[in-house]
């Protein structure tokens, strides 16, 4: 599983803000950009849709910046990955809906594999593999796909901070 660089510098802003010295100093995406020398415009996409999650809050005008709205105990990387990441299909057979079991429910995937019910029109319509129908693999990879889901929620900002001076100081 590889995630897209959206929710890389996602969880990047989100360390950057956590570790300024001062939890309710702003900062502002420019500085953000700077330290980890990417894409601004990239950047204030992302900074606006954490926003809009009540991850950041956002001051506009002249003197505003943006800092943490939460601390960092209570944001969940399994959390947040899911609500930023664009699309969890790991295989072709993976098709982007609603969670077609009760453990994919459970883990909050919107991920629903083709199953035997499909046509056969339908099925190279959604995906071009053959096998699709009897596929066991496909089982294999969204057992592996729930695990690293699993895994983040496991984790949160205040654990992956935990050498806050170290990542300050580089940082800033």
């Amino acid at each position: 599983m590889k995630l897209t660089d959206y929710s890389d510098y996602a969880l990047r802003s989100l360390i950057y803000l956590a570790v300024k010295p001062d939890p309710q100093a702003l900062a502002n995406i420019s500085d953000i950009a700077d330290s980890y020398q990417i894409s601004k415009s990239h950047l204030t996409k992302i900074i606006q849709q954490l926003g809009q999650l009540d991850y950041i809050e956002t001051i506009r005008g002249k003197n505003g910046g943006i800092r943490l709205a939460k601390d960092p105990k209570d944001i969940n990387l399994g959390a947040l990955i899911k609500q930023i990441e664009p699309d969890f299909a790991l295989v072709e057979c993976f098709v982007d809906t609603v969670p077609s079991n009760d453990s994919a429910e459970k883990k909050g995937l919107s991920i629903t594999l083709i199953n035997e019910t499909d046509t056969e029109s339908s099925l190279f319509s959604k995906n071009g593999c053959v096998i699709s129908p009897v596929c066991r693999l496909k089982g294999v990879f969204f057992e592996a796909l729930t695990a690293f889901i699993t895994v983040l929620e496991n984790y949160t900002l205040a654990d992956i901070i935990s050498n806050k001076l170290q990542l300050a100081e580089i940082l800033n």
